[in-house]
């Protein structure tokens, strides 16, 4: 693991500190998880939007026209 010093503003350092504390982690814990979170997000975005880009909206309406016609199964009905 390699250290990297960090300038942030102080009122961002004494809240990052105040949820470190409310979790019962150290700062740089609570630092590290929440890069880690950061980058799983972006990159959760990234394939999403890679998946989304190669769709086809002909096939999506192909798959939607091939669904059998039928009542909801419980607990799936649109709200009256």
């Amino acid at each position: 693991m390699k250290s990297y010093p960090l300038k942030i503003s102080e009122s961002l350092k004494r809240e990052a500190q105040k949820r470190a504390k409310l979790d019962g982690v150290s700062l740089n814990q609570w630092i590290a998880t929440a890069i880690a979170e950061k980058i799983g997000s972006v990159n959760a975005m990234e394939y999403f939007h890679k998946r989304s880009s190669s769709g086809s909206g002909a096939k999506i309406l192909e798959i939607l026209y091939a669904a059998p016609d039928r009542a909801a199964d419980h607990g799936d009905e649109l709200p009256e």
